[in-house]
Parts: structure tokens; sequence; C-alpha cells
């Protein structure tokens, strides 16, 4: 027989005969030859083995012969493989039968596709048993599917929740099986979950565990991701997980400061989402967000960093020497010190019809889990920044076309030069300067879009199946309200910047002027795209979080 992986769970051979000295003398006698490759199980009624059926598909596992005994009191060895063939219709089915019983099983060739039936009695199990299911053994690993591990997630394809949980999944580095709800597999495995097809999305885990419609924070507890800090206090706080503050609690961490990094979303921020970034320092052939952000996490965590997911920071407060965040959950963090480095959000286009579309084919940044369906599409990408360049070289690998959409009259005021040689010379990529998009057509789905002429103001309608918006940035920090100075547009001002004539802003506290990368508030730094003036690149995010650290440090030392 073939060998089973090391790592998936291994196979099931389930048996039912309602005559519990038979059920244990199959049992037996499948252990002995199958036990060391295979899951044996046995019930001791349809019904029994069906339950096992259902526990067995929502956790993943795979049963490769169903072995039913005919004549059993309420549901009949037929009448159980024609309802097992439902959940695990790859599974070889055979009949246990008496002779009296023959004529029924030959008539269940046809109604179940049996694959054999064996007479009672089948010693000596060597020579009636085992070539038997030595040859359904075969066939079944011939026609196998592939073993799923780790979570599914069943759902609409138009819908935005069960986008969001996706993109959740994806984005934090959690591999699971996406199944439309119209899909066989879909249906297979809400029967077994007992749910019918208007609670979705519904996520299955590992384990078996069914989640109906999960919010993130449940979600990410079930799929084996940390939701609450470890401890009441830290020496430092990261608020945010993109470049600058995966790079904060590395260094941080690394140089033996107690470090909890909380995120609202998944780690990697914007830089996270990226296609392809290739003007990083020591990638020579580019490198996606996702794998950069990815080795970052694991590289913070090796050092100790404490990663704590789903934190939406909603207030800061200052306690004497001590600095605490609140939570949206309601929850606290106390420390002596924090870096603000959560980022900035995608601005949302305005227009009718628009905000309806949102994860049903308009989608803010690089939606990971949309772009395999781009394939043959007609896709368009707003912005004119690299972020939007980068979407738009990976999306027109598999799209049919690729339009850009700028507002200005061009690329190279906004673009790296390297993206904007790459996008005139592609062939599937146009670029359509001075236009907007004003309106988005679609029931359940995005099927087109009204673009606008800025200059005339002449309108048109174009098909379109996906719209990747990147239009400039808005930073998360509203609930730094009336606690942290911020400039106009929202950016938290730092060092230098705070200065009035020069010296400190009113109602700082200490002797020395703000470090270069303090807040208002002292120990409270800030670092990467959230800061006034910051560079916006990926590079100088990383360099920014580092050196955050370098000045907590130093802020730790003079108290």
């Amino acid at each position: 027989m073939p060998a089973e992986s090391a790592t998936a769970p291994r196979a099931a051979l389930l048996t039912v005969d309602d005559d519990p000295a038979v059920s244990r003398a199959v049992a037996r006698d499948l252990r002995r030859r199958y036990g060391d490759r295979y899951r044996v199980l046995r019930a001791e009624s349809g019904t029994e083995a069906l339950d096992a059926c259902r526990e067995l598909k929502l956790r993943g596992e795979q049963v490769a012969v169903l072995l039913a005994d005919q004549r059993m009191p309420g549901m009949s060895g037929i009448d159980f493989l024609e309802e097992a063939m439902d959940l695990f219709p790859a599974a070889r089915r055979v009949l246990l039968t008496a002779y009296a019983d023959t004529a029924a099983a030959i008539d269940a060739v046809n109604v179940v596709d049996l694959d054999h039936y064996l007479l009672k009695p089948w010693d000596p199990p060597e020579e009636k048993l085992y070539p038997v299911l030595d040859a359904q053994l075969e066939a079944w690993h011939a026609a196998a599917p592939p073993p799923v591990t780790g979570p599914r997630v069943v759902g609409h394809r138009w819908s935005a929740r069960s986008s969001q949980v996706r993109e959740f999944l994806a984005r934090n580095q959690v591999p699971y099986r996406w199944y439309p709800v119209e899909s066989a597999e879909g249906r297979r495995i809400l029967e077994a979950a007992g749910i019918g097809g208007e609670h979705l999305p519904v996520v299955v885990t590992g384990d078996g565990d069914v989640l109906v419609a999960p919010d993130d924070a449940a979600l990410a507890a079930r799929v084996g991701l940390a939701v609450q800090p470890a401890s009441d206090f830290y020496d430092l706080v990261v608020v945010g997980a993109g470049p600058a503050g995966l790079s904060a609690a590395l260094y941080g961490a690394s140089e033996g400061l107690r470090t909890a990094l909380v995120e609202r979303t998944a780690t990697g921020g914007q830089a996270g989402q990226s296609a392809r970034i290739e003007n990083y320092l020591g990638f020579p052939d580019g490198v996606s967000g996702a794998q950069l952000t990815e080795r970052a996490r694991r590289q913070a965590q090796r050092f100790g960093a404490e990663i704590v997911m789903t934190h939406d920071a909603v207030g800061l407060e200052v306690h004497g020497s001590a600095r605490a965040l609140r939570f949206a959950d309601g929850s606290t963090i106390a420390t002596h010190a924090v870096v603000l480095a959560n980022g900035v959000a995608y601005r949302e286009l305005d227009g009718p019809g628009l905000a309806a579309l949102v994860g049903r084919g308009v989608c803010y940044g690089s939606s990971l889990t949309e772009a395999p369906a781009c394939r043959d599409q007609d896709v368009h990408v707003v912005g004119g920044a690299n972020s939007a360049g980068q979407a738009a070289l990976f999306l027109a690998r598999e799209a049919r076309s690729v339009t850009l959409l700028v507002r200005g009259d061009g690329l190279t005021a906004s673009m790296s030069h390297y993206l904007v040689e790459q996008i005139e010379a592609h062939p599937r990529i146009t670029v359509r300067t001075r236009t907007t998009v004003v309106e988005g057509v679609g029931d359940d789905h995005l099927e087109g879009l009204v673009l606008q002429d800025v200059g005339t103001g002449e309108k048109e309608s174009v098909p379109a199946a996906f719209l990747f918006v990147f239009i400039g940035a808005a930073p998360f920090t509203g609930w730094l309200d009336g606690t942290v100075a911020r400039d106009e547009r929202g950016f938290v001002r730092t060092g230098h910047d705070l200065l009035v004539d020069g010296r400190p802003p009113g109602g700082w506290p200490l002797d020395r002027p703000p470090y270069h990368l303090e807040t208002s508030v002292p120990g409270v730094f800030a670092a990467g795209d959230v800061r006034a003036e910051s560079a916006k690149r990926v590079a100088s995010a990383v360099g920014e979080g580092a050196m955050a650290v370098m000045l907590v440090h130093r802020y730790l030392a003079e108290r």
C-alpha cells in the first residue's frame, strides 16, 4: 500500500454492524492488517456511523473504505452507504451480506455505486477479506483527493464578510481552503455541520470546530493567533505591525526590553499587501511584501517579542511615569514606553455604488484573495504611486487587461522610475491619465465603472470585474485626540516639528527638548508612515523603528 504522509491524519476505515460481536471481529481483523497505516473506526448503527462521518468531514479527515452490514434495524447498509457517499464520494463502498442478501447486494451496485460485497463469514481473512480490501485501498489511493489541513472557509463568492475572512487569514499567513457555497465540497461541509446556506461565512478549524460568521477576534483565537497579552505591564508596547512596528519590536526584544506588539488586523501593514518590492536593500530579485514582513514577524518572535492580534487601540493615557493603552474590547496594557507605528489606511473613493461593492469587486489595497479571480478579467487600478504600479504589474500576469487610472498628468511625479518603465512596456497595461472613478455599477458584484475626465468632465461607462484602489492614505490617529500633537492631516508630530521658536511645546514637562522621534508626550515615540514628514518607504520605516528603540533606551535611562 502507498505510504501515508507523516503530517496528514491517517485515512479512516469505517465499519458498521449492529451485532457487537461481529462489529468487534471486523474491527479486530482490520486493525491486525491495516492498523499501522489507517485509523480503524467501528459503529453499531447506521446513525452512529453517519455521525462519525460528519465529525471526520468537519475535521478535514478522509475515509478510504466504508464497510457496512446490510441487515441493520432502522437503517440498512445500503441506506447508510447512500447517505455516507454524499459526505465522502471518493470512499470505497463495501457491503457485508449474508448469502440470502446477495440479490440486494447486486442491486446495490447500481443504487449506491457499490464497489464490492462480502459474504459472511469472511474467515479466513487472509483469503476472503484482505485481498478485497487491498484492491479497494489501492483503487482509493489512485483517486484520493489530497488531505486538507488548516481551516476551511465556506461562503458566498460575492460576500463582503467572506472576502474579509479570507483576507484576514491570508494576511496573517494562516493556510486555509476556500469553498464557495455552491460547490459540491462546500455543500458537504455545511451538511456535516448542520448549517444552512443563510448563515455564512462558516469557518471550520483543523480540529473540526465550526465558527459561524466569526468576528476577527474569535477567528484569530481559534486558528492559533495570540489575542491576549501575557502580562499587564511591559517595558515597551509597539502599536501597529507594519515594517516600522516589526522593526521596533525586533530591536526592543533583542535588546532586552519586555516588548509587546499589538495589531488590529494583520502583520505587514500596507507593505504586507504589496505584490512586489523591488527596491528594498538586500533583495536584488525583489520580494513580496507578505514574504518580507512574515520573515520580520518570525525574527521578532524569535527574539522574544510578544505579538497580540485583533487589538484596536482607542486611547492613550499618562499615569505618572507609566503609559497605558486602551483597546476597543475594554482591555488595557501599561508600559514604560510606547512606539506608535500604526500606519495609514488607503482613502476611499466617493461615488454612487462604490461603498456597497467593497468586498464584491471593489478592493482597497492589494487584496491577496482576489488576485486569482482576476484571470481573464478586465481589471482597473486607481492610483499613481508605487503601490498602484506594483499591483498593476502583479495583476497583469493573469488579467485580460489592466487599466491604470491616474488623476494627474502622468506617473513620473509620484512613481519610481523602474516601475514606470515596466508599466509602459507591458502589453496588457493601459494608463489613463486625468481620469477618476465616479460610480460603481453592479448588483451583487462589480460589473462596470463610470469614469470621468478631470479636464472636460466628460463621463464614460466601461466594463470592469475588479477595481483596486490606491489613492493616498489617512493615518489611524483619531484615537490620540487630546493626547498627542498631530498636524492638520492627522499625522503625528515628533522631535523638531514640535518646537515653537526653538523651544519645546507648551505643557512639555522635561528640561530637555523632545528626541527626534518623540511625540508631545515624553516616552511616546512615532515611527513609519504615521509620523508627520516621514518618507513613506519601507526602508525608512524599518530604520525609524530601530531608531525609536534606541531613543526608548535613552528615555528609560533618564527615569
